[in-house]
C-alpha cells in the first residue's frame, strides 16, 4: 500500500485515530497482543460477531487462575468466599461499564445476551392487555420474545422508527416519528375480552446498536417510551393501558458505546462480553431496574433458602441476582471479564469509539466512491450513510452489496468466498436480523415466505433469488482494527469486481474461451476413478462405462456417528486413503498409513435384507447397504474418527427435495448419479492445467505471490477425465463430445472451491490459497470460478448397441461437438 493513502488518512482522522493518549500506539497493539493476525496474514472484519482477545489479556487470565483457588461461591470455604467477593466486583463493573447505580440496577448473570433477552420474555408480566413493541431492526433473540407475548395474549407490533432535526433561532430540535406494522395477535385459553383487571404492562424493546446496517438509534427513545410514549409517537390507539418499560439490546453497541443508564433509565440492558472484549464466551448479563426486576415473574427454581422435597413449599432467596440465576454461576468465566474491562479502560471506550469511527467512515466513504468505467456504482450501503443528522451515528459496522457492470448483482457468497482467498474474514447474509435485512434489501412479506418455501434457508448458498440479493456483506472493526485492515479490505474490493472497461460483459471475467477450436488432435490422456467419494483414485488405461457414469466411480461413502457424510472438506485424512478395484478378481482393495492391514472388499458380496437403508444426499434419496464392524473398524482407524462404510445400492428418481426457484442447481437432477456431488464425469484439460502453472509461476515472478508455488498437477482436481492437444480452456465451448464411439454431453463448467489448495505430502495436510486464488482472478463467471467441465454419458454410436464396447481406453481420439 502506498505511504501517500495513509498520509491522508492520519490527516483526515488523525486526532481519532490510534490512541494517541493511550500507553500503547495501534501499532504497538497489534505489534504485541496480536501477533497471530500477523503470523496468519489475516484481516479480521468480523467484531460485531466476535471480537478479539489480546494475548496480554488471556496472559493475565492464565496467570490468575493458575496462580489462585476459585471454590464454588454458594460454598463457606476461604477460596469460595474470594470467589463470591470477586463475582461481586465483576456484577459492580458491569453497573459502572453503563453508568449504572447499583441502588437503582442489579447485574444477573446469563450465559449470554441471549439468554439475558429470554430471561426478559419468560418472565415479564404478560396479560391480555399487554403490548410487545419492538423496532424492525432487531435481532432474531429480541424477535423470540414476541412467542412469550403472543402466548400470553398479548398483542405483538414491528415499528419503523424515523428522526428528524428541526434548526431553530434557539437550537436545533428533534422528532420522532414512528410508523407502525399490523397488529399481531393468537387465539389463547383464558379470560375473554376486556378491560383489564389488573396492573397491564407493556414491552418496548430496540437494540442501541443495528447489528445489520449499523445504526445507532437515539437513547432519547427510552424516555419517550417511558413517559410520553401514546403523545409522541401516536400508539394510543393500539395501546391505550398500561405501564411502558423498555428493554434494550446492547450486545452490538455496548463495544463503543455503552447506554449511560443515568441518562437513559431502561428497564433492561443485554450484554455479551464476547462481543466487548473477545473471552469468555457463553457469558453475558442482563442489567436489571430493581423496581422492574420485582416485576418479573420466575417459575423455576434451583438455588433457594429453603425447600421440602415431598410436599409444595419453597421459600426463594429475596436477591435479585440469586432470584433469576441458576443454579452455580460460570464464575471462572465471571473470574475472567475484569482483565478484559482493564484492557478497555486502559484505551477508554471513547478513544476506542473514535479510533472505529475513523476506520469505519474512512471505508464508508471509499466504497461508496468506487465506480466502473462506465459510471455506475460499485457498492450500495445500507443504512443512513449519507445522514448528517447526528442522532443517525453510525456504529462499527459497514453492510452493503455490490452490482456488476450491467447493474446485476454479485452475489454475498462470491464475495465471501473471494475474500477468504485473500486473507480477509468478514460476515454474509441476513446477519439473524429479519427486519432489517427485508426493510433495506426491499424484500416483500410475499418475496420471503416464497423464498422460504422453495427451500431458501440461512447460511445456504443462494444468495440472489429473482434478481435480488437475500441478504449482504457486513464487515465491522474492533478496537485493535488498524487502517491497513481498512486498506486491504478496500483493495480487495476494487481489484476484484471494479470493471475499468466500459463494456458490460454480463458477470464474465473468464478468459480463455475461444469463439472457435481445433477440431483435431484431442485424446484422452488418463482415466481415474474414485470408489470411496473423496478417497484416493486409481488410473486405468481401460475402464467399462455403466449407467451412473464409470463403473464403481464413486459409489462408496463413509458416515460418521451423526449420520454426516465425510468429504475432506472437514477430513482431509481421507485423502491418504488409497484404492485400487481389480475386476478379474471382483475385489476392491484400500490401503491407509495409518493401517497395518490392507482391506479387501469383495464386489459381489452377497446383500442381506437388514443391512439396506435409505439415506438423503444431494437432495435425492438412496438406498445404501452398510457393512461389518471389522470394516467399519478399520476405516475408523485410518481417518481417527468412528465411521461407518456405506455403499451404494439404488436411488429413488421420484424422489428430489424442492429446489430453490430462480437459483440455479449445479447437480445433474436427470442422470442416474452415484455419490458425485454433481455429474457423473469430471472433465479437465491438460492444456488448461499448464496455462494455469505458467500464471502460477508469473505470479510469483511479478511478486504478486510471496514464495515460490509448486506446480500443480491435474489430479490436484480429481478429474475422471484428462484429456490432451488443442487449446487452454478450449473444452469451456464443448457441448457435447465423442470418445471412441461413446457420446458425452456437457453439463458446463466445474465450480471450484477451497478443496483445490489441500496438498497432502509425507501424511501431512497441508493449505495454502492458490491454485483457487489464481483461477478467481481470471476464471469467474457469475460467482464461480470454473475449471474443467462436467459430462454425463449419452450412449454410444448409433444407438445403445447391445454388446457393444462400452469401455473407455486411454489414448482415444475425442471429437467436440
Amino acid at each position: 500500500m502506498g505511504d501517500g493513502g495513509k498520509e491522508q488518512f492520519l490527516r483526515d482522522f488523525g486526532e481519532h485515530y490510534g490512541y494517541p493518549n493511550a500507553p500503547n500506539s495501534i501499532d504497538q497493539i497489534r505489534a504485541t497482543q496480536f501477533k497471530r493476525l500477523q503470523l496468519q496474514d489475516l484481516v479480521y472484519l468480523d467484531h460485531a460477531g466476535a471480537t478479539l482477545y489480546s494475548d496480554l489479556q488471556m496472559e493475565s487470565v492464565f496467570n490468575d487462575l493458575t496462580n489462585n483457588v476459585y471454590g464454588n461461591p454458594h460454598s463457606q470455604s476461604d477460596s469460595s468466599s474470594a470467589t463470591l467477593d470477586i463475582v461481586k466486583n465483576a456484577r459492580q463493573q458491569v453497573l459502572d461499564y453503563c453508568n449504572a447505580s447499583p441502588k437503582e440496577y442489579t447485574c444477573i448473570f446469563t450465559s449470554g445476551a441471549t439468554a439475558a433477552l429470554k430471561l426478559v420474555g419468560e418472565a415479564f408480566p404478560w396479560s391480555r392487555s399487554s403490548s410487545f413493541m419492538y423496532t424492525m431492526e432487531n435481532h432474531n433473540s429480541v424477535l423470540g420474545i414476541r412467542e412469550y407475548a403472543l402466548a400470553h395474549g398479548a398483542a405483538a407490533i414491528a415499528v419503523d422508527i424515523e428522526e428528524d432535526i428541526h434548526p431553530g433561532i434557539t437550537g436545533d430540535t428533534l422528532t420522532t416519528k414512528m410508523s407502525l406494522h399490523q397488529v399481531q395477535r393468537r387465539n389463547v385459553a383464558g379470560s375473554p375480552e376486556g378491560e383489564p383487571t389488573g396492573d397491564v404492562y407493556n414491552l418496548f424493546a430496540f437494540p442501541s446498536e443495528c447489528n445489520f446496517s449499523g445504526l445507532r438509534f437515539g437513547l432519547d427513545l427510552v424516555k419517550i417510551i417511558k413517559e410520553d410514549s401514546s403523545k409522541s409517537l401516536g400508539i394510543s390507539s393500539v395501546c391505550k393501558n398500561g405501564q411502558w418499560m423498555v428493554l434494550i439490546d446492547a450486545a452490538k453497541g455496548c463495544a463503543t458505546v455503552p447506554p449511560d443508564l443515568s441518562k437513559y433509565p431502561a428497564d433492561f440492558v443485554a450484554i455479551s462480553f464476547y462481543k466487548l472484549f473477545g473471552y469468555p464466551t457463553g457469558l453475558g448479563a442482563l442489567i436489571v431496574r430493581n423496581d422492574a426486576a420485582m416485576l418479573l415473574k420466575k417459575n423455576y427454581f434451583s438455588g433457594v433458602s429453603a425447600s421440602i422435597a415431598d410436599i409444595d413449599f419453597v421459600k426463594r432467596r429475596e436477591g435479585i441476582e440469586e432470584l433469576f440465576e441458576d443454579g452455580t454461576v460460570s464464575f471462572l468465566s465471571i473470574v475472567s471479564i475484569r482483565h478484559g474491562f482493564k484492557i478497555l479502560s486502559s484505551l477508554t471506550v471513547s478513544a476506542i469509539s473514535r479510533h472505529i469511527a475513523s476506520l469505519a467512515l474512512y471505508t464508508r466513504k471509499m466504497l461508496l466512491a468506487m465506480r466502473h468505467g462506465n459510471g455506475s456504482s460499485v457498492c450500495i450501503l445500507y443504512g443512513h450513510h449519507n445522514s448528517k443528522k447526528l442522532h443517525h451515528e453510525m456504529g462499527s459496522i459497514i453492510s452493503f452489496n455490490l452490482k456488476r457492470l450491467d447493474g446485476s448483482w454479485y452475489g454475498y457468497r462470491e464475495v465471501e468466498k473471494l475474500a477468504s482467498l485473500s486473507a480477509i474474514q468478514l460476515r454474509t447474509g441476513c446477519f439473524c436480523n429479519p427486519g432489517a435485512c427485508a426493510k433495506y434489501l426491499g424484500l416483500s412479506h410475499l418475496d420471503l415466505i416464497s423464498n422460504t418455501e422453495a427451500g431458501h434457508i440461512c447460511w445456504d448458498d443462494h444468495d440472489i433469488i429473482n434478481g435480488k440479493p437475500v441478504g449482504a456483506v457486513r464487515v465491522s472493526f474492533g478496537y485493535m482494527s488498524t487502517y491497513e485492515d481498512a486498506k486491504k479490505f478496500v483493495d480487495f474490493v476494487a481489484s476484484s469486481f471494479v470493471s475499468p472497461q466500459n463494456h458490460i460483459d454480463h458477470g464474465n471475467q473468464m478468459e480463455g474461451l475461444e469463439n472457435g477450436f481445433v477440431r483435431t488432435g484431442y485424446y484422452l490422456k488418463s482415466i481415474t476413478v474414485y470408489p470411496i467419494k473423496s478417497c484416493g483414485g486409481f488410473s486405468a488405461r481401460s475402464w467399462p462405462l455403466s449407467s451412473n457414469g464409470l463403473t464403481h466411480d464413486r459409489q462408496w461413502i463413509l458416515r460418521s456417528l451423526t449420520g454426516e457424510i465425510l468429504t475432506q472438506k472437514k477430513v482431509p485424512e481421507m485423502g491418504f486413503i488409497s484404492t485400487f478395484i481389480d475386476l478379474s478378481q471382483g475385489i476392491l482393495f484400500v490401503d491407509s498409513p495409518s493401517c497395518k492391514e490392507r482391506l479387501q472388499i469383495t464386489l459381489e458380496s452377497e446383500v442381506y435384507e437388514d443391512a439396506i437403508e435409505e439415506i438423503e444426499l444431494y437432495g435425492q434419496r438412496y438406498k445404501v447397504y452398510s457393512y461389518d464392524n471389522e470394516t467399519n473398524a478399520w476405516f475408523s482407524e485410518a481417518i481417527g474418527r468412528t465411521c461407518s462404510l456405506l455403499r451404494y445400492s439404488s436411488f429413488n428418481r421420484d424422489f428430489l427435495l424442492k429446489k430453490i426457484k430462480g437459483a440455479a442447481t449445479c447437480r445433474d437432477m436427470n442422470n442416474k448419479l452415484n455419490f458425485a456431488n454433481e455429474a457423473q464425469f469430471l472433465l479437465v484439460s491438460e492444456e488448461s492445467v499448464s496455462d494455469l502453472n505458467r500464471r502460477l509461476s508469473s505470479d510469483v515472478q511479478k511478486g504478486i505471490s510471496g514464495r515460490a508455488i509448486a506446480k500443480v498437477s491435474a489430479s490436484r482436481f480429481r478429474p475422471n477425465l484428462v484429456v490432451s492437444g488443442g487449446r487452454p480452456y478450449a473444452e469451456d465451448g464443448w457441448r457435447d463430445i465423442r470418445i471412441g464411439n461413446k457420446y458425452f454431453s456437457s453439463l458446463g463448467g466445474c465450480n471450484r472451491c477451497q478443496l483445490i489448495n489441500l496438498t497432502l505430502n509425507s501424511g501431512q495436510v497441508q493449505k495454502s490459497n492458490e491454485p483457487l486464488t489464481t483461477l478467481a482472478s481470471y476464471r469467474r463467471v457469475k460467482g464461480k470460478i470454473l475449471f474443467g467441465i462436467l459430462l454425463k454419458y449419452a450412449g454410444i454410436d448409433g444407438e445403445q448397441q447391445q454388446g457393444g464396447d462400452s469401455w473407455l481406453h486411454v489414448g482415444q481420439d475425442i471429437h467436440p461437438d
